[in-house]
């Protein structure tokens, strides 16, 4: 059918990639520190009180100090010569790693992107430019391994209200977590076999560090701690290390309720003061890219508790970041998903 002289021009149809991670502030200085950690920590999902009795003690006493001593921590880590968080860093480069690998199967039918679920570019942005350049279908894709409510499903109720404002909505899909998918697995095995090839050369202990929620969170049904254990396990069988090696502990810890257990900040020390743990290494498996709770607080905090305890060897081993194992994972679990949407 012919279309009116006066017609708006319609883009190809295209499939479009969105994937989404945490976010990052744009600066480290006091009022990007303020902004970033306002829409973070109003998120309902991420703290679970009732507005009334938490803004008021977020707005009026946290955020009036935490900027300062956040931003100093992101100071330390920032990448200066980019003018930007680790996280967007890597993000990009594993945003362009994903895109020359997709387009190595599907061409230009595809868009690839990534949003922020808090700070810049936001979910909304990025959704608009997506439907501009015609993707008329949109996986979406939060980049968490192992589920929870405070990651991948804050994630996409950002996605499904930018939704909400366009006209001409997509057809969209939201990608599952992929903690014990097999390829995921060996992307991790082989980030530690990189740094200790045999089990000979491997650490006393290897710490798989999880970042926290709170222990009501687990109560309330989400699936993220049983998930975390589920990841460790499989990555111990995949290695074949001795059982008890390999354990599994939770960081980042916030307020004053009981959180997940065991504290890695705790342990580590625990591990130097009472069994004598001299060497250990520790991992984030939850993270997808390395960002200021593995740089700052794993790589700094947590190798000083255990250093202070006595302990004498501590290893870092970054996430998986633009690694070409991540990366092929993260191809897999794309062209799986893509499966009737495009050969």
């Amino acid at each position: 059918m012919l279309k009116p002289e006066n017609h708006p021009a319609i883009p190809a149809p295209k499939v479009g990639v969105l994937f989404a991670n945490l976010g990052t502030p744009d600066n480290y200085d006091y009022w990007s520190m303020r902004r970033y950690l306002s829409e973070f920590l109003s998120d309902p999902r991420v703290i679970d009180l009732p507005k009334w009795k938490w803004q008021p003690i977020l707005q009026g006493i946290i955020l009036s100090f935490r900027p300062f001593t956040s931003g100093k921590n992101y100071k330390s880590i920032w990448n200066h010569e980019a003018g930007e968080s680790p996280l967007m860093t890597i993000t990009k480069a594993q945003t362009t790693a994903m895109a020359e690998s997709l387009q190595g199967l599907f061409g230009d039918q595809v868009m690839v992107d990534f949003c922020m679920r808090y700070g810049n570019p936001s979910t909304a942005s990025k959704v608009r430019a997506m439907v501009e350049a015609g993707c008329q279908k949109i996986l979406f894709f939060p980049l968490y391994p192992q589920y929870s409510a405070t990651t991948t499903a804050t994630a996409n109720d950002k996605f499904f209200t930018a939704l909400a404002g366009e006209r001409w909505q997509p057809s969209v899909r939201t990608v599952p977590a992929y903690f014990d998918r097999e390829d995921y697995i060996e992307a991790l095995a082989q980030s530690v076999l990189r740094i200790f090839p045999t089990e000979a050369d491997a650490p006393e202990r290897l710490i798989c560090s999880y970042h926290g929620m709170p222990m009501r969170y687990l109560t309330a049904g989400d699936p993220y701690h049983c998930q975390c254990h589920k990841t460790t396990r499989l990555l111990a069988e995949r290695l074949g290390w001795t059982p008890g090696r390999i354990v599994t502990t939770f960081q980042s810890i916030f307020g004053r309720d009981e959180w997940l257990k065991p504290y890695t900040v705790v342990e580590v020390a625990r591990l130097a003061k009472e069994e004598g743990i001299r060497r250990i290494a520790v991992m984030a498996p939850a993270f997808s890219a390395d960002c200021i709770e593995t740089l700052e607080e794993v790589d700094g905090e947590i190798r000083e508790a255990f250093e202070h305890a006595g302990g004498t060897s501590f290893t870092y081993i970054p996430c998986l970041n633009d690694d070409a194992e991540h990366i092929a994972a993260l191809t897999n679990v794309v062209a799986e998903n893509l499966r009737g949407w495009i050969d």
